[in-house]
């Protein structure tokens, strides 16, 4: 957003210099010509009035002398004309009396008029100032005086000074960016810090609020919602952790008396009931795990995560270890595939969990006798814990609600489990700023990705 309210101050800024730098550069070239204009035709004049003094056909020795001596110091051609349009004098470099500009002055003097000041002459035009005057005898128009001058000198004059404007446009331009990054700074202050605490914030942070704003009305009305609706949103929130864990802390103790009534009725039940009071065991340990999954989301949603690098190969191969009683009563293969010490930035308790969660997922669903691969790999600022099953998988309508809280697939509900393992999992990542990914592997199977920020030693 700052570059685009530089880049539309800066091209007020350049259009506004193009305003005026374009008339200021019309005005210098005609000023220049100007001069030139008003040096030759008072010099073209005093010509003809030494030529109105001898008669012409005679031999103009003075007028001679004048014009040769003016070629000579200024490189000016000039010629005299009679009225049948010959020439009686000139000087070298005159271009004849059917040059173009030379036509358009003879019929203007022989109009009795002098020269009237011709179109613009632009630095990269190389035409001369033709400039005429009429010779009279007792108000006649006997000839006519042409002075052709070169502009060399005046376009490179003009052009000097084009270079000196564009310089100091340039500099404006330079000083009026830095003024533009500075005011455009001043102005999204408010919006910055805004955004650096909405940044903040979808990472999971509630905790933090906009400072108050300096700005615009408008900016400091937006401040003080914002504020009060982050506020209003981390109040629901926690009012629903403190449900979540409450009520997981309230069911337990009569979940727990339920279990116990259940045992001691199982023991005056006739017999032939041993299968009913299986299914009702069954049923009420289900509820325990539930129970203590949702105390868990809870309790990760709401402690905010430690990160610091660790060793993800120490750890990761401290969980395997820890889940191959597991692997080994079903006959699972856990393969290893790591070399090294890969560091990574985390929680390592809140990693420890969601690692749990996966592969629990993993052994919970792969078929006896198959394997389970769990790899370590650093991939590009990232460093990637990818556990990939053997099981059956699951369709592509399916994958996209994997992680849902409760969410289980119509195929898999003869097995155990509540719904949450990969959603405190994902919580637990997001939590410490990784994420959690669920694709169909190959051949067969799940592979679920956690990502973590690598760490540079």
């Amino acid at each position: 957003m700052r570059a685009r309210l530089i880049l539309v101050l800066n091209t007020l800024v350049i259009c506004s210099l193009l305003a005026l730098g374009v008339p200021l550069a019309t005005s210098i070239v005609r000023q220049h010509q100007d001069a030139l204009f008003q040096d030759r035709l008072d010099d073209t004049s005093r010509f003809a009035s030494i030529v109105a003094g001898e008669p012409l056909g005679t031999s103009p020795s003075e007028i001679g002398e004048e014009i040769t001596r003016y070629h000579d110091v200024y490189g000016t051609a000039a010629a005299v004309v009679d009225r049948q349009r010959s020439i009686l004098l000139d000087t070298p470099g005159y271009p004849g009396n059917d040059a173009d500009g030379v036509r358009v002055g003879l019929r203007q003097a022989f109009a009795g008029r002098h020269s009237a000041d011709t179109g613009t002459i632009w630095p990269w035009e190389d035409g001369p100032l033709v400039v005429a005057a009429p010779v009279t005898r007792n108000g006649d128009v006997v000839g006519a005086v042409v002075t052709v001058s070169p502009t060399g000198r005046m376009r490179a004059a003009v052009a000097r000074d084009w270079a000196l404007l564009a310089a100091a446009e340039a500099v404006a331009v330079l000083l009026f960016l830095a003024l533009a990054h500075l005011v455009a700074t001043w102005i999204l202050r408010p919006v910055r810090a805004l955004d650096a605490v909405t940044h903040t914030i979808a990472t999971g942070r509630l905790d933090v609020r906009v400072p108050a704003a300096t700005g615009p009305p408008e900016l400091r009305r937006l401040t003080a919602s914002f504020n009060e609706m982050v506020q209003k949103v981390e109040a629901t929130m926690e009012r629903q952790r403190a449900f979540v864990a409450d009520a997981s802390h309230q069911l337990r103790n009569p979940l727990s008396a339920v279990m116990l009534r259940l045992e001691g009725l199982a023991l005056s039940l006739p017999p032939g009931s041993e299968e009913e009071i299986q299914d009702l065991r069954h049923e009420a340990e289900r509820l325990t795990r539930v129970l203590d999954d949702l105390l868990e989301l809870a309790l990760a949603e709401e402690h905010g995560a430690t990160v610091e690098a660790i060793d993800l190969a120490v750890l990761v191969d401290e969980r395997v270890t820890a889940w191959q009683v597991v692997a080994d009563r079903r006959a699972i293969e856990v393969r290893r595939r790591w070399t090294g010490p890969v560091l990574g930035a985390a929680d390592p308790t809140g990693l420890g969990s969601a690692f749990d969660a996966v592969i629990d997922n993993a052994l919970k669903f792969s078929p006896e006798g198959s394997a389970v691969t769990v790899e370590l790999a650093e991939i590009g600022g990232d460093v990637e814990i990818r556990v990939t099953d053997e099981g059956s998988g699951l369709p592509p309508e399916e994958l996209a609600r994997i992680g849902d809280r409760f969410w289980r697939s119509p195929g898999h509900q003869n097995v155990d489990g509540s719904g949450l393992g990969l959603s405190v999992a994902r919580t637990l990542l997001e939590a410490s700023g990784g994420r959690l990914e669920i694709a169909a592997a190959d051949g067969a199977g799940l592979r679920v990705t956690m990502a973590v920020p690598s760490v540079t030693v």
